[in-house]
């Protein structure tokens, strides 16, 4: 009896510091994912501001004369 209750708990034991690992890799990647959304959302406000420069230059370009 006291050889099973031993193994119980040591497989509690491993069953609360697994959960205790996996809360932390979880909130490492939610960091990850929230610094990869900022990238992503600076990323594409640089495109968007390089193409509204394109715009720009391509309407102040003389018309092609055929």
């Amino acid at each position: 009896m006291q050889s099973e209750l031993d193994s119980l708990e040591q497989k509690l034991n491993q069953l609360v510091q697994l959960t205790q690992h996996l809360r932390t890799e979880n909130l490492q990647l939610r960091q990850h994912v929230a610094a990869a959304l900022n990238e992503q959302r600076r990323s594409q406000d640089k495109m968007s501001q390089a193409a509204q420069r394109i715009e720009k230059i391509l309407g102040q370009l003389p018309a092609e004369s055929a």
